[in-house]
């Protein structure tokens, strides 16, 4: 069975289904087999949407990509500031 990819919606969609199951009584693992996934999908699921909407879950993804690109840039920049240095260091 290959891998399957879930979108925030679809998890945060399976978490509140989840939710209902294991207010009905049912255990943690008979949920995630319902839900085709494995028990640490599941909390891991949890832990990182948990009482997150979707349009919060989508926002949150959003800010992390940009976040990423930031500090690319500020990398970037650090390693040619050091090469100037370097540079600048020889001709005086």
């Amino acid at each position: 069975m290959g891998r399957q990819r879930h979108g925030a919606e679809q998890v945060i969609a399976k978490l509140r289904e989840a939710e209902v199951e294991l207010a009905r009584g049912k255990t943690a693992g008979e949920v995630c087999r319902k839900l085709g996934v494995t028990e640490q999908t599941y909390y891991r699921w949890r832990r990182e949407y948990g009482g997150l909407r979707v349009d919060q879950a989508r926002r949150l993804k959003e800010l992390e990509r940009e976040n990423a690109r930031l500090k690319k840039l500020v990398a970037d920049q650090a390693l040619d500031v050091a090469i100037l240095r370097e540079a600048a260091k020889g001709n005086f």
